[in-house]
Parts: structure tokens; sequence; C-alpha cells
């Protein structure tokens, strides 16, 4: 748990700071047309960065924080549903789905087993 959550805070502080310094740079690179107003985009990455700190502090008890595990799951949930209303509606083309892989996809797995250990653990109360 440890490691995970240290390497999902790694990673988007990692993201978060490129998002933030280079906001048109995912766009260039999936060959999108570049954002009108980036501040939203460097908003984005800011909040992503910030989640980085959570985990991190997290990964010292993943068993007492896990609401920001929680948290950050559910981030890693309603991110891919809010693409495919906005790609089934035409608002955003499909080359955002690869921010996907690394932001989400990746983490599913690795945050339910924390949060299924909780569960089975705590049965979902808050540790003193």
């Amino acid at each position: 748990m440890q490691t995970t959550l240290r390497l999902a805070a790694i990673y988007n502080i990692l993201w978060g700071a490129w998002v933030v310094l280079f906001p048109q740079h995912f766009w260039e690179l999936v060959g999108m047309e570049p954002m009108r107003h980036p501040m939203v985009w460097q908003g984005m990455g800011m909040v992503i960065g910030v989640y980085g700190l959570g985990y991190w502090w997290a990964s010292y008890d993943p068993m007492r924080h896990w609401p920001i595990v929680a948290v950050g799951g559910l981030g890693k949930l309603f991110g891919p549903a809010g693409f495919l209303m906005n790609y089934a509606t035409g608002l955003v083309p499909f080359g955002f789905f690869y921010t996907l892989i690394t932001n989400d996809f990746i983490w599913w797995i690795p945050f339910g087993l924390i949060l299924w250990r909780v569960h089975k653990v705590y049965r979902w109360r808050l540790t003193s």
C-alpha cells in the first residue's frame, strides 16, 4: 500500500507540474488543437499535483488515511465517466483518452485493493 501511494504521489506531482509549467505540451503530443484557455488545464494540473501530496501523506498509514485514497479512487472513476459523456456528445476529441490511461486506469486495481482491505478490516469506519 505504501509503495502504491508513493508511486501515485510521485506520478501526480510530476504530471501536475508538467501541466502547470507546459500547458500546451499534451495537446501538441496528441495532435490536438491548442487550448484557448490554458489556465483551466493548469488548474487541473494543480489539483492533480495536490492529490499527489495527499497520497504521499496517506502512504505513512494507508489504513488510517483511507479517505484520501477513496477520494482519489472516486476521481479515477469519475474522470473516465466524464470523458465518455463528453466524447459521446462530441465535446471532446478522442485524443483526450490518452490522459485516462496513466491518470486513472492503471490505478484502479491498486487503489481498489487498498480500499478492499479497508473494507475487510474496518468496514469503512474512520480509525483513530
